[in-house]
């Protein structure tokens, strides 16, 4: 699962890590809590040229008369992308990719607070999810929406959750965004173990409204 980003990077370092067109409406930053219905930065390929727009994370099904008509759908699970009526089509036709510089996770056991942990890629690196996307209009009302697609957990997740963003390496962007051939199913696999690394962080990132930083600096047991 993925239910919570840290989005850091600044929109230039973004725009150069993906040889992507900027839009000029993008999120400002930095955000240490971004939550499901904000907008994210999101690339998309067109004929070969790339595009980093913001979207609305929390996918929209054409058919609903309301941004809350239905669940929210800030996920697609990669076992079922390919069947679901709501991401069929946009699992052939519209895929992405969302940067992050990391992600949020909750231990949880019966009886106890859900403890959070703080998911970063080992080297340092922003970590790029395979998503998808979709346009969603009714009426007047128009927006840009999108989910990330995620699997089984890896031997490091597991401990925590039963879940993981499918994470892509930059080899495998262009295959993807569909610049590249077929062959996108076979990226939605777990990542390789060792390739995450995995911080425990206070419990304020259990607010939507925290904010900053220390959000996630490393947990220390003043017990």
């Amino acid at each position: 699962m993925c239910g919570r980003l840290s989005i850091t990077e600044p929109t230039e370092a973004m725009v150069q890590m993906f040889q992507a067109s900027p839009s000029n409406s993008l999120p400002v930053g930095p955000n240490y809590n971004v939550c499901p219905t904000q907008e994210i930065a999101v690339v998309t390929s067109d004929a070969g040229l790339r595009h980093l727009r913001p979207m609305r994370w929390g996918f929209i099904p054409a058919w609903y008369k309301t941004p809350t008509d239905g669940p929210l759908l800030i996920n697609a699970r990669s076992e079922t992308i390919a069947e679901k009526p709501a991401f069929r089509e946009a699992c052939r036709q519209r895929r992405c990719l969302i940067a992050a510089s990391g992600f949020y996770e909750w231990k949880r056991e019966k009886g106890a607070t859900p403890l959070p942990w703080y998911v970063t890629r080992s080297d340092n690196t922003p970590i790029v999810f395979a998503g998808i996307w979709q346009d969603w209009g009714q009426g007047g009302e128009r927006v840009s929406t999108c989910a990330v697609v995620t699997c089984d957990a890896n031997a490091d997740m597991a401990p925590i959750h039963d879940r993981l963003p499918v994470v892509l390496e930059p080899k495998d962007w262009p295959k993807w965004l569909g610049e590249e051939g077929k062959g996108a199913a076979l990226l939605m696999k777990p990542t390789e173990v060792g390739r995450l690394r995995f911080t425990r962080v206070g419990t304020a990132i259990n607010s939507n409204r925290a904010q900053g930083p220390e959000l996630i600096e490393p947990w220390e047991d003043e017990g």
